[in-house]
């Protein structure tokens, strides 16, 4: 729980299951995260190892987020609790 335990990094791990996002469509996708809390949130993760960021050498530059392979291995995890989120957000 220490790993993806917070507020955010349960739905950052979540929309990199469909593959990696560059750094601001990743926010975007985060409705009332704030740019300091993306940025430690998103280096905890890196740290980590359940992400891999990827710099791209262009102007400007391009920052690229997705699963590791330990990320990955939180996908059954992350979808059973997007699905009981689902489940219970009914009543």
């Amino acid at each position: 729980m220490s790993l993806i335990g917070t507020k955010w990094k349960p739905l950052v791990l979540f929309h990199l299951l469909e593959g990696g996002l560059r750094s601001g469509i990743l926010q975007k996708k985060i409705p009332g995260i704030s740019n300091k809390m993306f940025t430690q949130t998103v280096r905890e993760l890196e740290k980590d190892g359940l992400i891999k960021r990827t710099i791209f050498p262009v102007v400007p530059p391009k920052v690229e987020y997705k699963l590791s392979s330990k990320g990955e291995s939180l996908e059954a995890i992350l979808r059973n609790l997007d699905q009981w989120g689902l489940d219970n957000s009914k009543n």
